[in-house]
């Protein structure tokens, strides 16, 4: 066993590794870019949910008096023999205390309950998100994709050939489309090709899919939904492909203005890897991030196309319950809006981050 001697120099100690407290865990997360995005999400969905909450109950009328209403018009009750009715039709009390029916939505909402609907006989306000949802997603969806597709393509030919006899047509086309509203075109096309050239018949694409036909995953089934959405997609492709066109122009003209598009056709190059490789990939990152946050809006559907065409998606059942002061069903929709919406803006964030070199997003800043 050896000795070290008095004069020995005694090894360096390496210092041990000083582990964060808790605090400081906490605090290094709360800085983080990720939390402060998630966080004002969550803001924004509390602060939506508790003004669409109140705002709904100041509309005119309650679901009682609508329902009197109705019996009084139809049934030719009077009022007393309309309310006794309406009284045991519905399980709610308009004279309830407002603040108290809002403790009692975030005490059934933390319990993952969105309660159940007043006007629809007890059905919960979940079963009926959860049927008609995929009705709007697949109807809105597809247009959204279709329109963007076509929305690159042509903006893209648009910008690269600007000045051309096409830039100008398409241009007009598509200025005059972005400014009509999708109803407008619903009802131009419903006018013109269904009433006074009947080129089709109006009631047969009123609906979602043929009631004769039964329910089935089946070649007919399939071509019965895929036949009664082709109206309320075309609309949605009308009204929102000019946008996509006219945004996806501007963004091709500017880069074409970019050094590399230049050197890229000084060493010869052809027209189609230019157009492919170069200009288009570059210019559809920002349209990317839109058609992100538009994702999010495909949940909403549009209210007044779906009624026009009695398509069985969220958003008529969003009107049906703002005719019929449903306040629960509202107040379900409405969440799953915000929701989507909100997380849909915060994917697009990172999205332009992940699909752009120049963008970084580190310790909270942005460069």
């Amino acid at each position: 066993m050896s000795v070290l001697s008095a004069d020995a120099t005694p090894p360096l100690l390496q210092p041990l590794p000083v582990r964060p407290t808790l605090l400081q865990r906490l605090q290094r997360i709360t800085r983080s870019y990720l939390f402060r995005v998630l966080f004002s999400g969550l803001i924004t969905i509390l602060a939506v949910t508790t003004f669409t909450f109140f705002l709904i109950r100041q509309m005119p009328g309650s679901p009682v008096e609508i329902k009197i209403d109705e019996m009084m018009t139809r049934r030719g009750m009077t009022y007393e023999e309309a309310y006794r009715a309406a009284a045991t039709v519905f399980n709610f009390d308009p004279d309830r205390p407002v603040i108290l029916q809002y403790i009692d939505f975030w005490g059934d909402l933390l319990r993952g309950d969105l309660g159940n609907s007043i006007t629809q006989g007890g059905t919960s306000v979940s079963s009926i998100i959860l049927r008609y949802l995929p009705w709007t997603l697949f109807c809105v969806g597809l247009s959204l994709l279709i329109s963007f597709s076509l929305g690159i393509l042509i903006g893209l030919a648009m910008g690269y050939w600007r000045g051309s006899w096409f830039d100008n047509l398409m241009t007009a086309i598509a200025s005059i489309l972005s400014g009509l509203p999708d109803y407008i075109i619903g009802l131009l096309i419903i006018v013109i090709f269904g009433v006074q050239l009947r080129w089709f018949d109006i009631g047969s694409v009123r609906g979602g899919v043929d009631p004769n036909i039964t329910p089935a995953f089946s070649l007919e089934y399939i071509g019965s939904i895929i036949s009664y959405a082709t109206m309320p997609v075309l609309i949605y492709v009308l009204s929102s492909v000019g946008t996509w066109i006219l945004s996806m122009k501007s963004s091709t003209v500017s880069m074409l203005g970019e050094d590399y598009i230049a050197v890229a056709k000084a060493r010869g190059l052809s027209e189609r890897r230019i157009l492919t490789g170069y200009v288009g990939r570059n210019a559809m990152l920002p349209l990317i991030a839109r058609l992100a946050i538009s994702v999010g809006l495909v949940v909403s559907g549009t209210v007044i196309i779906e009624e026009m065409f009695q398509y069985p998606g969220l958003g008529r059942n969003l009107y049906i319950a703002i005719s019929g002061r449903d306040y629960t069903t509202m107040q379900g929709i409405f969440l799953v809006i915000t929701i989507a919406v909100v997380f849909s803006n915060i994917f697009a964030d990172f999205m332009i981050g992940w699909l752009d070199p120049r963008v970084r997003i580190e310790g909270g800043n942005e460069s």
